[in-house]
């Protein structure tokens, strides 16, 4: 499978589209309580029906209130300090490569997240008893070129 499989990638995004997307963010069924997102005129009935058919609930920023959605600024924060300011993107393929890479490799498996107890999401899932004393390394998580 490509990176660009992967992540849904389209520069003229439709309302089919978006709901296609939300379909396919579910997956076996599991699905989030809240859907937080902001006025882009993209959601309209047919996204606002989709959410209400699979019982999520919609949450609409304020107008030009980008703090209103606090996890996608600090994941958009994130992203730019740990990933964006290192690296000059050489083009959508490379970005696309380099966000698998920093998502699958980096953000969900190596990188310790404040709102679970410094542990990460896999490990958070599954957790684990270590009663020796570890030693911490460093590993480089991006190759370069």
């Amino acid at each position: 499978m490509e990176p660009q499989d992967r992540f849904a990638i389209t520069a003229q995004p439709s309302r089919p589209w978006v709901v296609q997307q939300l379909r396919e963010a579910r997956p076996y069924g599991l699905q989030p309580r809240y859907l937080f997102r902001d006025n882009d005129g993209i959601y309209g009935h047919g996204v606002r029906a989709f959410l209400d058919s699979c019982g999520i609930e919609e949450v609409r920023t304020t107008y030009r209130s980008p703090w209103q959605n606090p996890y996608v600024e600090r994941f958009g924060d994130t992203l730019r300090r740990e990933l964006l300011d290192h690296v000059i993107v050489l083009n959508e393929r490379h970005l696309v490569r380099l966000l698998a890479e920093f998502i699958e490799r980096y953000y969900h498996t190596d990188r310790p997240h404040q709102g679970l107890d410094g542990d990460t999401p896999v490990l958070h899932a599954k957790p684990s008893v270590c009663n020796s004393p570890t030693k911490l390394v460093a590993t480089p998580v991006i190759a370069p070129d």
